[in-house]
């Protein structure tokens, strides 16, 4: 549309210059100027020539204008799929996907995120660190100690397990009670296996055991190919929220004595998990106490 208006001005301009005239003096005259046959064919080429440039140009000028405009269409065409695509994301899960936050303040007994301390056992041969019962390699239980499975552990173990469903990641209950005898079996095997000084590394002679205590839980695969999946990552972040504490982290084999378990968790109740996770510090340091067999 606009190459035809062009055109059409080009040529009236054109034809408009051939018919006015001017007097031999300069002046201006209503009468036209009669010009020969080779002035008339020399003022036909030029305006031709003229017509013709003016096309060019014009064509140029249409087609740079359609290019802007394919281009300008294409980018709005690709901001509203980014559109559409974010908003399919926010629909499918109602809303965009929250952060994920770390709580460190502990819940008060009113809250409803409340997990109490597991019930203490009066039993001789026990050691309580205000309020904890301690099992390490410095501090063992009586062999006949059998409590089971503590039962406030092992509702927030699902209450847990439930939570981190919801968030798209699968974590399960793998080992928990062990007792005196069965602790032995295990041990033993792995002596035979790969020798004491390295099963001593990551597995717990009998009575030295946090799984006799009742109060732990291995979670998934118990070994390596646990440590860097999205649930250990959500198991050691959140896990104090629930009362329990990751107990062999990464680093500490010097001070727990044993190796980094990202499987292995302790329930202690939220007022202890809490204190003990925003420290940064093991169970050992965070009471000043030492795990190391002294046989």
């Amino acid at each position: 549309m606009k190459r035809s208006i062009l055109i059409t001005l080009a040529i009236a301009a054109a034809l408009s210059c051939t018919a006015c005239g001017k007097t031999d003096d300069g002046t201006a005259s209503s009468r036209r100027k009669f010009t020969s046959p080779t002035e008339a064919a020399t003022t036909a080429a030029v305006t031709t020539e003229a017509l013709t440039e003016i096309a060019q140009e014009t064509e140029e000028i249409t087609t740079e204008a359609a290019s802007e405009e394919e281009t300008t269409a294409a980018e709005e065409t690709t901001a509203a799929a980014e559109n559409a695509t974010t908003g399919e994301a926010v629909a499918a899960g109602g809303e965009a996907p929250a952060e994920d936050v770390i709580k460190t303040e502990a819940p008060s007994p009113e809250d409803p995120d409340y997990a109490p301390a597991p019930a203490k056992h009066d039993i001789a041969g026990i050691t309580y660190i205000q309020g904890a019962l301690i099992a390490n390699k410095s501090y063992s239980l009586p062999a006949d100690f059998a409590p089971g499975l503590d039962p406030t552990c092992e509702n927030q173990f699902y209450k847990m397990t439930s939570d981190a469903s919801k968030k798209g990641l699968y974590i399960y209950f793998a080992s928990g009670f062990r007792s005196y005898d069965y602790q032995a079996q295990i041990y033993n095997n792995y002596v035979a296996r790969d020798g004491q000084a390295e099963a001593d590394r990551y597995s717990a002679r009998p009575g030295y055991s946090e799984h006799q205590s009742g109060l732990a839980i291995d979670v998934n695969q118990i070994d390596s190919s646990f440590d860097n999946t999205r649930e250990a990552k959500w198991l050691a972040d959140h896990c104090h929220e629930y009362g329990f504490i990751l107990r062999y982290p990464q680093g500490k084999e010097s001070i727990t004595g044993y190796q980094y378990e990202s499987w292995h968790v302790r329930y202690v109740g939220t007022d202890l998990s809490y204190a003990i996770h925003n420290s940064g510090l093991t169970m050992e340091e965070y009471f000043n106490i030492d795990s190391y067999y002294h046989e």
